[in-house]
């Protein structure tokens, strides 16, 4: 797990202003997925060079994008992953762009980079990918009911990344539920890695992030606090919220396909089934 803690407030009173934080480099923990996060005020730019196909999504406040020398508009927009969707901004691998933070927004801003290498499929066109062109729906029920919300899906132009949301509905539920994966290559699965980034509300709390293999029989439950970031190479994932909490999380899938196409655990898709 990887920990990064999102507040600015006071490095941008000490006049620190722009932060560029790596927490995933493909090749290590990951093998195609690269993760960084970008805080900063009015003003401040982050520049990304060419190399690999990216998607900036807005946790909060607001950039003026602007991409090989062209001003694509203003991107952002929310105050909180939890209160509503916002933009986001879908780079190819030869784009250099640059993200500027909104001198006439009020705060800082802070942005979600993933990345990939460009895999078979061709890349799209830079472009900002407004939050109304999401799909957005609500999955499972009861204690595991979440909205989940796809920014870059498979029918949307792109090489090789997969890019959503998903937000827990009520305080101390479950997501990724009944437990699902999808690192094997067959008709029920496409081979895709994932990342999750966490936001916990209130930010104190915590969650507990799964994993287990049927194949191997191997086991794993790790504590997940707000900034963390988990790698899901293999296996079922679900995750759960402690009692008077809420979960976010980014979810970023990168590998040798564009599909969702999650395989359920068999021993529990009853509780989707079920009237």
């Amino acid at each position: 797990m990887t920990r990064f803690a999102f507040d600015i407030e006071d490095d941008t009173a000490t006049g620190r202003g722009l932060r560029l934080t790596t927490l995933l480099l493909a090749g290590e923990q990951t093998k195609h997925i690269s993760l960084d996060v970008a805080t900063g005020s009015g003003g401040d730019a982050v520049q990304l060079e060419p190399g690999r196909e990216r998607v900036v999504v807005m946790f909060r406040g607001q950039v003026k994008v602007v991409v090989d020398g062209r001003d694509l508009g203003i991107a952002g927009g929310r105050d909180s992953v939890f209160t509503r969707a916002a933009d986001a901004v879908y780079l190819p691998p030869d784009a250099t762009a640059s993200l500027v933070g909104d001198e006439s927004a009020e705060g800082h801003f802070v942005a979600a980079i993933a990345g990939a290498e460009a895999g078979e499929r061709s890349p799209g066109n830079a472009r900002i990918i407004p939050s109304a062109s999401h799909s957005e729906v609500t999955a499972g029920r009861d204690l595991w009911e979440r909205t989940v919300r796809t920014i870059l899906g498979p029918k949307d132009a792109a090489s090789r990344l997969l890019v959503g949301e998903t937000i827990h509905s009520a305080l101390g539920t479950w997501s990724s539920f009944p437990p699902h994966r999808h690192d094997r290559e067959s008709h029920d699965e496409v081979r895709l890695e994932e990342v999750y980034l966490y936001r916990v509300d209130p930010s104190n709390g915590f969650g507990v992030q799964l994993r287990y293999d049927t194949d191997t029989g191997a086991e794993e439950a790790r504590i997940v606090r707000d900034g963390d970031v988990a790698t899901i190479p293999r296996g079922f994932h679900p995750v759960a919220a402690m009692p008077g909490h809420r979960l976010y999380y980014l979810w970023i899938m990168a590998g040798e396909g564009r599909e969702l196409r999650p395989y359920l655990d068999p021993r529990y898709r009853w509780l989707d089934e079920q009237p």
